[in-house]
């Protein structure tokens, strides 16, 4: 070796060499730092949407346990109502109202869910309706009552079965798979028969996302046209 080259390499690192590895260190602190703020940011989501699949799976639930405990009410005990009758207190009954189409689904069950420590049991009047709680999303609140059934209205008391609801669609089901966006077994044009399934698709959002949820429920007993 040549004393020039014993001389450099006694002097240390180049000013290029050192550049050289601060420019590489940089870029390995910035590396990891996104990718721990990658995590912190993306830690909210994932719990956010965590929370959306528990809230829509526990409604679901809900309904789903609602109308496989539907009560109907079959011939001879059910005759088709006449002029001024009072309606079947058991009708299924599935309406959209006003320019928002907002959708309300009446129906008896024998799955009553005793509040306020009553002890008292029977065939309950089940009534999933839209409640606004905020710009453009709604809940979705079930109201149940023993009878006798009083004339619904909204109350605060209902359970909230659904919060931040961006979109409620119910379609019901007749036997021969034909789908309607309302029902009411009171009415000849559905022959007073019940729907033989019911279709619910909820969509919910959270911080800006949206995840749709979406379950068919077949009715364990139905009620067959009556002509």
């Amino acid at each position: 070796m040549k004393l020039r080259d014993r001389k450099r390499s006694a002097d240390g690192f180049t000013l290029v060499e050192v550049l050289i590895a601060i420019l590489i260190f940089s870029i390995i602190v910035t590396t990891l730092f996104a990718s721990h703020r990658s995590v912190f940011v993306t830690a909210p989501i994932i719990e956010s949407n965590i929370d959306i699949y528990e809230m829509a799976g526990s409604c679901l639930g809900r309904i789903a346990l609602d109308l496989r405990s539907i009560y109907i009410t079959h011939p001879p005990a059910y005759q088709k109502p006449e002029f001024d009758a009072e309606p079947d207190p058991h009708r299924v009954l599935g309406t959209t109202e006003g320019g928002s189409e907002t959708s309300r689904l009446q129906f008896a069950s024998l799955a009553h869910l005793p509040l306020e420590q009553s002890s008292r049991e029977g065939v309950a009047q089940i009534v999933y309706y839209e409640r606004p709680s905020g710009e453009e999303i709604f809940q979705l609140r079930r109201a149940d009552n023993l009878y006798p059934y009083p004339p619904f209205e909204p109350d605060d008391r209902d359970p909230v079965l659904c919060d931040t609801v961006k979109r409620l669609e119910i379609r019901y089901v007749d036997q021969e798979g034909n789908d309607y966006e309302y029902w009411d077994s009171e009415s000849d044009e559905f022959d007073y028969a019940t729907p033989a399934a019911i279709n619910f698709l909820i969509e919910l959002v959270e911080n800006g996302t949206s995840s749709v949820f979406e379950t068919r429920v077949s009715l364990p007993v139905v009620r067959e046209g009556l002509e």
